[in-house]
């Protein structure tokens, strides 16, 4: 009986425990993941891994020739 005892108690305990140290644990992730930094660092990351992915280049102006005509390169090709 003694035993049955202490195992509940260790139990009832274990799990209190458990239960603060998940609160403390959930309320420091949801505060990382609402954090602007956080949140720019994951756009800039799915940015990247889009450009990554896409099959069409990046074009960048490279030389105007008129007002209304300009050509474009991909930016790979860019000298730099």
């Amino acid at each position: 009986m003694g035993l049955l005892v202490g195992v509940a108690a260790g139990y009832v305990l274990g799990t209190r425990a458990g239960r603060a140290r998940y609160e403390q644990l959930s309320k420091t992730a949801k505060a990382v993941a609402a954090s602007p930094v956080t949140k720019k660092a994951i756009e800039v990351g799915r940015q990247k891994l889009a450009d990554s992915l896409s099959p069409q280049p990046k074009l960048e102006p490279m030389k105007p020739i008129d007002e209304t005509t300009t050509i474009m390169i991909p930016r790979d090709q860019l000298k730099k």
